[in-house]
């Protein structure tokens, strides 16, 4: 009776595992911030996306593809020309997902490797067409306004496709050689222009207060000698009393200057035998 009941107590445990074993093959997650979509070998790609948790499927007849449908970044480099026949390297940098009602469309059109398949296609040409719009100089003056005509452009295409973009950026703009040193040596012209500007702006400063000056000297010497017509060898003299009392008052400030009467001899104090 009791090994019976052990042999019982086994194949129960032996269907209990086998059927835990189906229903775990039968079980699939779709973790946060993804979809699945579920190929049917009998009627294709089925139209409903699952979300996110713990979903059943048949084995072996259905098998869950399962998308990330987060933002991802992506870098397109492209060479490509201006208006001016300038070459211009650009970067541009991707943020995009998938459209979750789009999945299976995309899955059965382009597989999981969409973002490989139509991205490298689609950003060259709309880049491509929207730098041909602007000289290599507004290029730079007008970033802003290139970038976002890209945007808009590239959101379109895009959508086409199936997926969002959530943000487009030009994040490296370079030119070749050939016109790199041409604007370096145009910003040294330039530079020596306003140099020579300046240079010549002082000296016709120079020259004007050079006039101004010899104006002034002429109109100076114009009153003097209408002032010596006018008052004669008073207006000499004035000045002479003028310039006697400035030396006068600056001798007196002096230290080592002392006044004598006029007509006495200078040795006073001196004993009358030295004197004979």
């Amino acid at each position: 009776m009791a090994a019976q009941f052990f042999n019982r107590i086994g194949q129960m445990g032996l269907g209990v595992a086998l059927l835990g074993g189906v229903v775990n093959s039968a079980l699939y997650n779709v973790e946060g911030g993804h979809r699945a979509v579920i190929f049917d070998r009998f009627t294709g790609i089925k139209e409903h996306v699952v979300g996110e948790g713990t979903h059943f499927f048949i084995p072996w007849v259905q098998r869950p593809i399962i998308f990330d449908i987060r933002s991802q970044p992506r870098n397109v480099p492209v060479i490509t020309g201006s208006k001016d026949l300038q070459n211009v390297n650009i970067t541009l940098r991707i943020l995009y997902r998938p459209i979750p009602d789009e999945l299976p469309k995309i899955y059965t059109i382009l597989g999981q490797d969409y973002d490989e398949r139509v991205l490298p296609s689609i950003a060259p040409e709309v880049l491509k067409a929207v730098v041909a719009q602007f000289d290599a100089g507004e290029l730079i003056t007008q970033r802003e306004m290139v970038s976002q005509r890209v945007s808009q452009e590239l959101t379109v295409r895009a959508k086409q496709f199936g997926f969002i973009l959530d943000d487009i950026s030009l994040t490296h703009l370079t030119f070749g050689r050939e016109f790199t040193q041409a604007v370096e040596m145009k910003q040294v012209a330039q530079q020596e222009a306003e140099k020579a500007r300046f240079v010549v702006e002082k000296a016709e400063q120079q020259k004007l207060a050079s006039i101004i000056s010899a104006e002034g000297d002429a109109a100076a010497a114009d009153l003097l000698a209408r002032s010596f017509a006018e008052a004669g060898d008073g207006l000499v003299e004035l000045r002479r009393i003028e310039a006697a009392e400035d030396i006068a008052y600056q001798l007196s400030r002096s230290r080592g200057v002392a006044y004598l009467p006029s007509g006495q001899s200078t040795l006073l104090n001196l004993p009358s035998t030295l004197a004979q």
